[in-house]
């Protein structure tokens, strides 16, 4: 498709941050691929120029902007120390709004600059007296709410090391994650909302606690208000959140080395413990100012909402939000719930939200169930966001017509490993459906063929050839580097491969069609299994669909499309027929499945992906505990029904 689907209006792109920025350049701000392709060309005049556009403040100067040009283990702005919270908190006027704390119920509140800043002081000395010092970690059992962005931020002032997840996570599967890192410090809720109902996790919070020994203390959040605070029996010192966040104290945020830890992310730990991925103070702050502050031309005055848990990489970017000097709205639910599945739209519009961030399946369920988000007033929203999975064409004349003609759809691919984007949209570039519009700022990103070499309009490998300040310091636990090499770098030496099948057309967009690690791969051609997904979860019959590419003991090939209908339908003969005319229609006849099997559901990580290759593997019969961890799945009971599926199958293939 050479033709795009939306331009921006020139008078609104010329006076966006990009534009600006390119100006300064010296670059045409019309010419996007000029400015990317000087981004990654000379890589220490483009991330000095985004030091200088936005104005880094460093106890000490850097001596050079990139010392060591390899990967891993590049070396970013040498001595400079500097600290992300000061950067988050400097911009905020005392009765502007900081937060925008909402919920399902349309409840809210909103917290100044002058509370923010005041309660992460309060909160950081708390801290302090608990023994929390440079490099310990601090963790947090939370919902999306302003509390944990004051924790988080009261924990980097003093280089601190965060990390989070939510409430939906078993004590267990929290405590796989937050063990590893040994933590001085717990905080968290007394339960958080979903669908109509109130979560009561106190037990599980007592229980977490009893499972990281090295607590010194926990903090309890009173988010539902739930009677009775269970703070008794907890292994360690328990105080309330009311008593930490609430004492008269002056910020001093502490200057740190660039590469200094801010925080750890976690993979999905489908396989086993999740991986803990390392971010530095430096890299997160000069990455998240390119990727709010340019891409998605965030500052003052403006609001984002983005609908997101804790432990997706999205909440980092929510709270990151601050360092532009825009409010950032957390939420608190379902994002679609029962009584009032327009929610979202409802809080955008009575909120003035001019950001407002979602996944490709919350827009395919708002077309497909007739939600409509006309009905609010949509005016301030600029752009909408979309990330998580790949975002099918049918979703842009959708959002055209129901959200707005002017609106850019942005649809974004990045990772928690860089917990950032590789490709993306910006202001000033144009939208082809289907597509993400150009590599971001910074991104060199290219596809490779199976020889490692560079293709254009063809399938390729998703590669990044030049580092990037975000790529992570290291994996927690892992001294020699050795599973941070393999995770990346073992495929391509000194190449980024992120495992992912794009496309980068002619014209400079990129198309993402999944995993390259649950390929399919029918008489050797390789299909994208999100070619199929999109075509299929079109239909109003299905809701979900999980097509899977599998080698036969016999060398023989099987692809079954395993499907999830809507609310009272039947996959019978005649909607198997509609499924596969579809599948050749949209897609091509080699994606036409061999089987068409309705399912109860689809597993997905707790972060909302398909577990393709997991599924594949149950099917071949890979023994359950070394395929997934239940933990990390969103039902663990799904596990044991696809293994029975396989097991099945290989049981009448064994009678003929």
């Amino acid at each position: 498709m050479s033709t795009p689907f939306w331009t921006p209006d020139p008078e609104s792109a010329a006076s966006s941050r990009i534009a600006d920025f390119a100006r300064r350049q010296g670059i045409d701000a019309d010419d996007y691929a000029a400015l990317h392709r000087w981004s990654v060309t000379d890589l220490e005049g483009f991330w000095g120029a985004v030091w200088e556009y936005f104005d880094i403040e460093a106890a000490t100067p850097y001596e050079s902007v990139l010392a060591e040009e390899r990967m891993p283990g590049a070396r970013w702005f040498p001595g400079a120390t500097l600290n992300y919270a000061h950067h988050a908190l400097r911009g905020l006027a005392g009765d502007d709004v900081a937060v925008i704390a909402l919920d399902e119920t349309g409840a809210g509140y909103e917290v100044t600059g002058e509370r923010l800043r005041a309660q992460v002081a309060s909160v950081a000395a708390t801290l302090r007296e608990l023994g929390v010092g440079q490099g310990d970690r601090v963790v947090g059992y939370l919902p999306n709410t302003p509390h944990a962005i004051v924790a988080f931020l009261a924990a980097a002032s003093l280089g601190a090391v965060w990390s989070v997840c939510g409430q939906d996570y078993a004590p267990k599967a929290a405590a796989d994650r937050f063990r590893q890192l040994e933590p001085t410090v717990l905080i968290a809720a007394d339960g958080y909302l979903f669908n109509g109902t109130t979560h009561d996790r106190r037990e599980a919070a007592r229980e977490l606690a009893g499972a990281l020994p090295t607590l010194k203390a926990t903090v309890l959040v009173d988010h539902v208000g739930l009677p009775g605070a269970l703070s008794t029996n907890y292994p360690s010192l328990v105080l309330p959140w009311e008593d930490a966040a609430t004492r008269s104290e002056e910020l001093a945020c502490v200057p740190v080395p660039f590469d200094h830890p801010l925080w750890v992310v976690f993979s999905s730990g489908t396989t086993g413990l999740p991986k803990g991925i390392v971010h530095g103070h430096g890299g997160v702050l000069l990455e998240h100012l390119k990727t709010l502050g340019l891409h998605s031309d965030l500052g003052p005055g403006d609001r984002l909402l983005w609908y997101t848990t804790t432990h997706w990489m999205m909440w980092n970017l929510v709270a990151s939000t601050l360092l532009t000097g825009a409010t950032t709205c957390t939420y608190d639910g379902s994002p679609a719930p029962l009584t009032q599945p327009d929610i979202l739209w409802d809080l955008a519009a009575r909120h003035r939200v001019t950001l407002f961030g979602t996944s490709p399946q919350y827009l395919l369920g708002m077309a497909k169930f007739g939600v409509e988000p006309a009905v609010h007033d949509l005016a301030s929203i600029r752009a909408v966001g979309c990330t998580g999975s790949t975002l099918p064409d049918s979703a842009y004349p959708w959002v055209r017509d129901h959200v707005g003609t002017e609106v850019l759809l942005a649809s974004t691919s990045g990772g928690t490993d860089v917990v950032s984007g590789f490709a993306g949209s910006a202001p000033t570039t144009p939208v082809w459906a289907g597509e993400l519009s150009a590599p971001n700022l910074g991104v060199a990103l290219a596809a490779y063929d199976a020889g490692g070499l560079p293709v254009v309009d063809q399938v390729g490998e998703l590669v990044v050839t030049r580092p990037m300040p975000s790529m992570p310091l290291y994996f927690w636990n892992d001294p020699d580097g050795g599973r941070y090499h393999d995770a990346y770098f073992s495929v391509y030496p000194g190449v980024w491969r992120h495992g992912d099948w794009i496309t980068v057309t002619g014209h400079g967009s990129v198309i993402v069609h999944g995993r390259s690690d649950s390929t399919l791969n029918r008489n050797g051609v390789r299909l994208g299994s999100a070619d199929i997904h999109d075509v299929v979860e079109r239909l109003p019959e299905i809701t979900e669909a999980l097509v899977i590419g599998m080698e036969e003991p016999d060398g023989g090939y099987w692809m079954p499309l395993f499907v999830v209908p809507a609310a009272g339908i039947e996959v019978d003969d005649a909607l198997r027929d509609r499924i596969r005319d579809a599948i050749r229609t949209g897609a091509s006849p080699r994606h036409v499945p061999d089987e068409i099997l309705a399912v109860p559901a689809v597993p997905h990580t707790r972060t909302g992906k398909k577990l393709e290759l997991p599924v594949k593997r149950l099917l071949q019969g890979a023994p359950v505990e070394q395929v997934v961890n239940p933990a990390a799945v969103d039902e663990p009971d799904l596990i044991d029904y696809y293994a029975q599926l396989g097991a099945e199958r290989r049981s009448r293939r064994r009678q003929g």
